[in-house]
């Protein structure tokens, strides 16, 4: 019995459950949330989050933290941008944009993985560094303001807009994510890697593993989701602006930590992190439909965030531990 008991309490299925809540909840307190063509396309307004939060996760499981990757959204739609406004193909500009934000999540590796400078801080500073690049393209390129740069080929609008078989393709790109980093994470030795120096780094670099490399190549996949999520709001808005991202900072990392990551690293999944950030979004969704700001969304994300930890941390982690070593000695009864 205890064996069958034992799945429940997994975090990942207490979040699905709270998923199901609210989307039940917000559909008994606000008309046309349950819609479902309403529920599909608002993926729309949050992909962003979960495709930097996915990635993100590698960075917290070996007990960092990103916080530039706010910063990294800005420069990756401002570069895009500008390149594509001074002659480049469209296409071509996406995929240097995205080598900008691999260059800047190496720079945040590199000294994390070089100095003894808490994370934070490192990523504290690399936030200031990429926003003022970002805001120095957008100076010299006229671009300033709310409408930043426009007028992008319908093309590269429907990247984000568009839709494949009826379905928009902000799901297709979180189901993508979904697969390639979970299978890089849980199924190679890299992910088993990234676990292991999040649960010691002194025994995983005793045990051969090139933790610097592990460090960087994190923050590395960070910068990359960073990036990713840029493109994805500039061709969302069909705009491209240096404070695209500002606000992302709070909902990526609440996500990560409410999906089961540990903050003191060495815990983690990549589903768990998905179903979060998909909590996360169709909370703000909802919230907007029921007429709340952006700052009173925020103040309930942090809250989310608070709660996290502390369930995380406290009472659920001694009520699994006290189940899993109950089922372990019955072997199953």
């Amino acid at each position: 019995m205890l064996q069958r008991i034992k799945p429940l309490l997994v975090w990942e299925t207490f979040l699905i459950l709270f998923l199901i809540f609210i989307v039940l909840l917000f559909g008994l307190i606000t008309p046309g949330f349950m819609d479902l063509n309403n529920l599909l396309y608002s993926t729309n307004d949050f992909a962003y989050i979960v495709l930097a939060a996915i990635p993100m996760t590698f960075v917290i499981i070996t007990g960092g933290i990103d916080v530039s990757v706010g910063s990294i959204m800005g420069l990756s739609s401002i570069t895009t941008g500008v390149l594509w406004i001074n002659g480049v193909n469209i296409w071509l500009a996406l995929i240097i944009a995205l080598l900008v934000s691999l260059l800047a999540g190496f720079l945040n590796g590199m000294i994390v993985s070089h100095t003894t400078v808490q994370p934070l801080v490192v990523t504290l500073g690399g936030m200031f560094l990429f926003s003022g690049i970002a805001l120095v393209l957008s100076g010299g390129s006229s671009a300033s303001g709310y409408e930043g740069i426009s007028g992008f080929p319908s093309s590269f609008v429907e990247v984000a807009n568009g839709q494949v078989f009826g379905i928009p393709n902000s799901i297709w790109f979180l189901l993508v994510s979904i697969i390639i980093f979970g299978t890089h994470l849980h199924l190679t030795r890299y992910g088993r890697n990234v676990f292991l120096v999040g649960i010691n780094i002194k025994t995983a670099r005793f045990s051969g593993i090139s933790t610097k490399w592990t460090l960087i190549s994190a923050y590395m996949l960070s910068g990359l989701g960073a990036g990713i999520s840029g493109i994805i709001l500039t061709s969302y808005f069909s705009s491209a602006r240096s404070d695209l991202g500002a606000d992302a900072v709070l909902p990526v990392i609440t996500a990560v930590v409410l999906g089961g990551t540990s903050i003191f690293g060495g815990k983690g999944s990549i589903l768990g992190t998905a179903i979060a950030s998909l909590i996360i979004g169709i909370m703000q969704y909802g919230l907007q439909m029921a007429s709340m700001t952006s700052q009173e969304t925020s103040v309930v994300i942090g809250c989310m965030l608070i709660f996290s930890v502390l369930l995380r941390n406290t009472r659920w982690q001694r009520i699994y531990q006290h189940v899993s070593n109950l089922s372990d000695k019955k072997g199953g009864i």
